[in-house]
């Protein structure tokens, strides 16, 4: 693997916590790109994600390099789909939705990622996506025509996210969703965290630094902000 997911992988081996910001393309104010940038480069975040689960404009290669020029940050692509690449960035997600049944985000789109991704020198870092009850339809659940797994069914989501590490994926996202009613409840994080070897994302639903340090506490090895940030960007400063 490349030196994103090696940093990644030594900060979980030395127990460092990371934290990346999500932007989502079509809620940028371009006008206050810098601001922007100025707000992450303060922040604790330490990495950068671009990206969502349906986006509309074709300005992400011009979002992704103004962050390359301005953060010292390796920006990473969170795609929906194949028409979010960018060769700008440093690194994608090459995320396979583990949790529903729906071909076209188990593997359909890699396919059509792959003659893309070829010709680029991103890091691809393959990565087992699980979306989890949040108490609320979220976009990812919409636009992937999938049902999250049940907060109630903790097992499943332990043997989703092990069966994801024996097919070869590198990272475990558990997702609650953008914007949704609550984050993945502290209890999952910990038991999936305590099965599995390889690194634990979690995003979704969290509003506070509070909700930050729980998901640490309780096995995350890296913590997502979209909503919170994109609502307030003095969301660290308070």
């Amino acid at each position: 693997m490349g030196n994103i997911y090696n940093a990644i992988l030594s900060a979980k081996k030395e127990s460092g916590k990371l934290l990346a910001i999500l932007l989502d393309p079509d809620k940028i104010d371009w006008d206050a790109l810098e601001l922007l940038a100025q707000k992450i480069n303060i922040s604790p975040a330490t990495h950068i994600f671009i990206g969502g689960s349906h986006v509309s404009t074709n300005r992400i290669c011009e979002l992704v390099l103004h962050f390359k020029k301005e953060s010292h940050l390796p920006v990473i692509l969170f795609p929906g789909n194949p028409s979010q690449i960018s060769d700008k960035a440093d690194a994608i997600l090459f995320l396979s939705l583990l949790s529903g049944r729906n071909p076209d985000f188990l593997i359909g789109h890699h396919v059509d990622a792959a003659p893309i991704l070829t010709q680029t020198n991103l890091e691809i870092i393959p990565t087992g996506y699980i979306l989890i009850e949040s108490g609320s339809e979220t976009a990812v659940a919409r636009v992937s025509k999938t049902e999250p797994l049940s907060i109630s069914d903790i097992d499943k989501i332990v043997h989703t996210a092990v069966a994801g590490q024996m097919l070869g994926n590198k990272l475990i996202y558990l997702e609650a969703g953008s914007g949704a009613k609550n984050a993945v409840p502290f209890e999952i994080i910990k038991t999936v965290s305590e099965s599995i070897k390889i690194p634990l994302i979690v995003g979704g639903g969290i509003r506070t630094k509070q909700g930050i340090e729980t998901a640490f506490e309780n096995g995350a090895d890296l913590v997502v902000i979209g909503t919170a940030f994109e609502n307030d960007i003095h969301f660290f400063e308070n």
